[in-house]
């Protein structure tokens, strides 16, 4: 058995490897900057281009502290065009225009010099005067600049170029603006005379070494610091910890109370079958799986809980967590939610195993060997039928730190499933990907405790050979 334990630990390494790359995947293609979602700041319209450096030096600086400014991963498979300092530029909607375009043209370094022309424009036109003269002409300028510099296809970019050089030319108070114009121009055209869209197709192996996104990513995850909260700048860990206490909570009482009960009572329908217990039973418990969870939520809050109806039960939350008496009063109609689907299907698993294993052969023996009814039930008969829950109780492990969504959002409990939920709708992808990173993990915990119990309830399971 020990054997078989450190082997499905030591293959917990590779299958958490690729758990970890997967959560990081997700992560950088998640929809929006992280920076900007952290940030939440906008340089304004009229803003001089001091004031847009500055803004953009904070942006850079919350870059690189959450250590985006470095490679994406130990190495890159791509080819000869694209650059290895790609990562540098800040701007994420500019990176991409930046590799489309390298896609296109395959000559980085003329790219690059397009790429600072069209910034430095883009700056100068905040530093501009504005009059009633040219207010209408500078805030066309701003628009076609921004489109230039995220624009790839030649057909766009041709007539932004036209349209600028139109405004310049039209209104003498932009005269400063008509050289910056021209550099843009001047390497806009050698990019595209010197296109070298052959590099796309040679292949390009680059090193980068443990100085990479992944690599600072994953050691602080080991070392415990899960990150930071884009929805308040929070420490994720202290969120998870405030969350996962009261879903571990409501998991651990949950299950008690489900095994408690429906173990005994699918065993007794067992034993009973075809009885008037056995009937009524049946159909009541099919009653309550049927039933959604979130239904019949909504109707405990509505008739349950001070509406128009009874005020039997406290509506929202946990109550005061320094009374043990209030905390179980909040958690009283919560807890009916969250077991009488599980009771039910459980009931139903452990009266199935239970019929199946009455029916065997060595049941019969210990039947003829007048062993007496309750000793062959709970001793040989028991064992055998609990396998099928055993493989249930490993969903107990990531439900405990998943949580149940719908439930904590409607009686609004601060768990791992509010939390998550609220996460999602806030784009706060560091929460939304550690959870399912540790819920992974859990699943594959939960599968060897209920390999290790397998063995322990049936003695003819070994995992020796």
């Amino acid at each position: 058995m020990f054997k078989y334990i450190l082997k499905r630990v030591l293959i917990f390494i590779p299958t958490l490897i690729i758990i970890t790359l997967g959560t990081f995947v997700l992560s950088l293609n998640a929809p929006g900057d992280p920076v900007d979602l952290l940030l939440n700041q906008s340089g304004g319209s009229d803003s001089k281009s001091t004031d847009r450096l500055a803004t953009e030096e904070v942006y850079v600086k919350k870059r690189a502290e959450l250590g985006l400014d470095k490679p994406t991963f130990y190495f890159a498979l791509s080819d000869a065009a694209t650059s290895d300092t790609l990562h540098l530029v800040p701007k994420q909607v500019y990176r991409e225009n930046l590799a489309r375009l390298t896609n296109q043209y395959g000559n980085w370094p003329q790219i690059s010099k397009n790429y600072l022309a069209k910034r430095k424009f883009d700056l100068a036109l905040y530093d501009v005067e504005k009059n009633d003269q040219n207010a209408g002409a500078l805030i066309k300028l701003k628009d076609y600049s921004a489109s230039l510099l995220t624009s790839y296809k030649e057909t766009k970019m041709d007539v932004l170029h036209g349209n600028i050089q139109k405004l310049i030319d039209g209104d003498s108070s932009l005269a400063s603006m008509r050289p910056l114009m021209n550099e843009v121009t001047s390497s806009y055209d050698n990019m595209k005379s010197t296109s070298s869209k052959w590099k796309t197709w040679v292949p390009s192996f680059k090193w980068y070494g443990t100085d990479n996104q992944y690599h600072h990513w994953i050691t602080e995850v080991f070392k415990g610091n899960l990150g930071t909260s884009y929805m308040d700048g929070r420490p994720v860990i202290t969120k998870l910890k405030e969350g996962i206490f009261w879903t571990m909570l409501m998991s651990i009482l949950a299950m008690i109370i489900t095994y408690i009960i429906a173990i005994p009572l699918g065993i007794y329908s067992a034993v009973n079958k075809g009885g008037t217990f056995d009937k009524i039973s049946t159909t009541i418990l099919f009653m309550l799986y049927s039933l959604p969870s979130f239904w019949i939520a909504t109707l405990m809050v509505v008739f349950l809980t001070g509406g128009d109806y009874l005020d039997w039960f406290p509506t929202y939350g946990v109550g005061d967590t320094s009374k043990p008496l209030d905390v179980a009063y909040h958690l009283v109609l919560p807890l009916i939610c969250w077991t009488y689907a599980s009771f039910a299907y459980l009931s139903r698993q452990m009266r199935t195993g239970m019929l199946t294993v009455i029916g065997q052969d060595f049941i019969r023996t210990a039947k003829a060997k007048g062993l007496a009814q309750k000793v062959v039930v709970m001793k040989h008969a028991l064992r055998n039928a609990l396998l099928p829950i055993i493989t249930l109780f490993a969903s107990v492990f990531p439900r405990a730190i998943g949580g149940s969504v719908i439930l904590e959002v409607i009686f609004n409990l601060p768990g791992m499933g509010n939390l998550s939920f609220n996460a999602i709708l806030a784009r706060d992808y560091p929460i939304v990907f550690i959870v399912f990173m540790f819920s992974a993990i859990l699943t594959l915990v939960g599968y060897l405790v209920a390999d290790v119990l397998y063995a322990v309830v049936d003695p003819r399971i070994s995992y020796n050979k």
